[in-house]
């Protein structure tokens, strides 16, 4: 982990970035207190498989609605 003060991290904030990025954790301090902490994001997650697939791969009801619904109230589901 790195420690900077404000006045180096302004000067040299995008050589920063570019450690942060690659795994490298840095501290900013003011007055030589602590005041930020940076580190890499994790990259978003990917979902599993497109909603339109998912759905594609659901049997079709062929019925109403409603009385899927009155059928499930029914049962107590």
């Amino acid at each position: 982990m790195v420690t900077v003060s404000l006045a180096q991290a302004k000067a040299h904030l995008s050589e920063l970035l570019d450690n942060v990025e690659g795994g490298e954790e840095v501290v900013i301090t003011r007055h030589g207190q602590p005041v930020a902490y940076l580190s890499a994001v994790a990259p978003p997650k990917q979902p599993v498989r497109p909603l339109a697939d998912f759905r594609a791969s659901r049997p079709r009801w062929r019925g109403v609605s409603a009385a899927l619904l009155r059928a499930a109230r029914d049962e107590g589901l």
